[in-house]
């Protein structure tokens, strides 16, 4: 894992850490880093409530909290069921499930039986949805609209 910014953002993550290990189980967390900056290694919480602060807040850092559920139901309100909806991904060998991501999980950039980060720039306009932010934020035509004014005029003769 690479450095985080600078020692505001090293303190926040960190800060959630700590909120997550009251939240949830500690399933990895190490406390060794490469020396100097502002190192924060992986870690992973489990048996985190859908509403809890780690949930429902974006991290920004190397936190992920491992939220249980039994039906594809159940995941898609979890997911649904936060302010932000930046990425989403879901593994599934059933179509319908697929499909069911695909229309019903509200978020900027989905990615279906493939990593979830690595939006391509030009290609893929990676936005978000609610306090995730609107619009595309990586380029490409739809980022350039952003930059203009669509006006319309019309003269009678």
């Amino acid at each position: 894992m690479g450095a985080v910014i600078d020692q505001a953002a090293f303190d926040k993550i960190n800060e959630y850490i700590v909120i997550g290990k009251g939240e949830g189980k500690t399933l990895l967390s190490d406390s060794k880093t490469p020396g100097k900056g502002y190192f924060v290694p992986p870690t992973i919480i489990g048996n985190i409530a859908p509403h809890a602060r780690i949930a429902q807040e974006e991290i920004f850092g190397p936190v992920l909290a491992a939220i249980k559920f039994k039906t594809l139901d159940e995941g898609l309100a979890i997911a649904n069921g936060t302010e932000y909806g930046l990425t989403g991904a879901l593994y599934s060998n059933d179509r319908l499930r697929l499909e069911r991501a695909r229309h019903e999980l509200h978020v900027g950039n989905l990615y279906l039986n493939r990593k979830c980060t690595g939006a391509l720039v030009d290609v893929q306009p990676f936005g978000g949805f609610n306090m995730s932010g609107t619009d595309s934020k990586a380029g490409g035509r739809d980022y350039l609209q952003l930059f203009m004014q669509a006006k319309s005029v019309t003269e009678r003769l």
